[in-house]
């Protein structure tokens, strides 16, 4: 694990603390709301589309690494394969981002009722095997920064 990752998984792993995985959703979930609200004024510009790819990206990158605690296999790629069409324009980007967060609730719950919240872990390329908690803390944080730079 690179200095970088290490100061990561601390950081994530912190704000995960004393946090139950349903307490992390919740947020998860808020915190999507906020953002599908605040995205509704912003410019169909080609750089606030690209955040926006990137944001989506991040989060199916992240489920795909959960899924691995659901028997699909272990994966080491990146997270720009997992972007949405660059033919998508602002408004078609913001409903894929509004579906990728429910989908990720969703996947969370599902980790949680197969009795995973408190011992899974997966693979993140910087941090090392993290458990589902810190995924959740990374997946909602990395979201709520990105966002705020879409004019």
């Amino acid at each position: 694990m690179n200095p970088i990752g290490m100061i990561f998984r601390l950081y994530f792993t912190w704000q995960s603390r004393n946090k139950s995985l349903n307490e992390l959703i919740s947020q998860s979930e808020a915190s999507g709301k906020i953002i599908w609200d605040d995205l509704k004024d912003k410019s169909d510009t080609p750089a606030n589309r690209e955040k926006l790819r990137h944001i989506i990206s991040i989060e199916r990158w992240g489920q795909r690494r959960l899924k691995t605690l659901l028997g699909e296999p272990p994966l080491t790629d990146e997270y720009n394969g997992y972007q949405p069409a660059e033919s998508l324009d602002f408004k078609a980007l913001r409903a894929e981002f509004k579906s990728t967060r429910a989908e990720t609730a969703k996947l969370l719950r599902t980790l949680q009722k197969k009795g995973l919240a408190k011992t899974g872990q997966a693979y993140h390329n910087s941090m090392g095997e993290i458990p589902i908690t810190v995924w959740a803390g990374y997946l909602t944080m990395h979201a709520n920064m990105e966002y705020k730079r879409i004019k």
